[in-house]
């Protein structure tokens, strides 16, 4: 695991690579909706050229809150994960749900829920809210359980609200038992039940219907991109 660290100029740097014994420090982590050729990868960051990219945008923001929140690391998947390495990337998908678990604040950025003046963000943002492409997206799934502490902000940086005080709202657009955004041990609920938690989920790429879901169910399985979804949930229902 890569962190990104927010110097005192502004400027994003990528931290060692944290294997085995080493001791991650406290970080942030975002959840968000990727846009096809606008975010920052890995190579853009290491590179110097990811400001050009509109995802740069998010960055930004998910430091700056981190520096709020008294962080001075933070996490991002568009460019933490070098994803020219198939093992890396198998590694990450395999870590996802317990560096999502393990972080100190998750902070969700709704591209697609906006507001401006006050009198239109108590007026408006609900409904925006409950529309959002975020709540339809595979990988979101397990962002939403597994960290503690999870605050959703619009694409202004308005804090909407966090996983505690919206927690019927979700339990209505999500279908999650309340118990489950709560923290309580997945094991609790049946295969079924978590199953149908991602039932009108969409992922760009099919066969990580699958794979967005082994944290779900605390399995670890090889990612192999070209087995297709049917083999890929193949191998997930044995797993199960």
């Amino acid at each position: 695991m890569r962190l990104l660290l927010r110097s005192n100029t502004g400027k994003f740097s990528l931290t060692k690579e944290f294997v085995g014994d080493d001791i991650i420090p406290p970080y942030a982590i975002l959840s968000h909706t990727w846009k096809e050729g606008e975010e920052v990868t890995f190579k853009d960051l290491t590179d110097g050229t990811g400001q050009k990219r509109a995802g740069y945008e998010k960055i930004r923001f998910c430091g700056q809150q981190a520096e709020r929140d008294g962080l001075q690391y933070f996490w991002v998947d568009t460019c933490c994960i070098d994803k020219s390495s198939s093992a890396e990337l198998s590694e990450a998908i395999n870590s996802m749900f317990r560096w999502y678990r393990d972080a100190a604040k998750c902070y969700v950025y709704l591209s697609d829920v906006s507001v401006s003046g006050i009198d239109e963000f108590r007026r408006r943002w609900k409904p925006e809210f409950k529309r959002s492409r975020w709540f339809t997206r595979g990988w979101t799934l397990q962002e939403l359980i597994a960290p503690k502490s999870v605050e959703f902000f619009s694409k202004e940086g308005q804090r909407l609200g966090d996983k505690q005080n919206l927690e019927q709202t979700l339990y209505e657009i999500s279908g999650i038992a309340i118990q489950a955004l709560r923290g309580s041990p997945l094991s609790h609920f049946s295969a079924k039940e978590r199953l149908s938690w991602a039932a009108n989920r969409q992922t760009k790429r099919e066969e990580d219907e699958a794979y967005s879901l082994l944290g779900i169910f605390d399995i670890y399985m090889p990612a192999i991109y070209g087995e297709g979804r049917k083999g890929a949930l193949n191998r997930l229902q044995k797993e199960i």
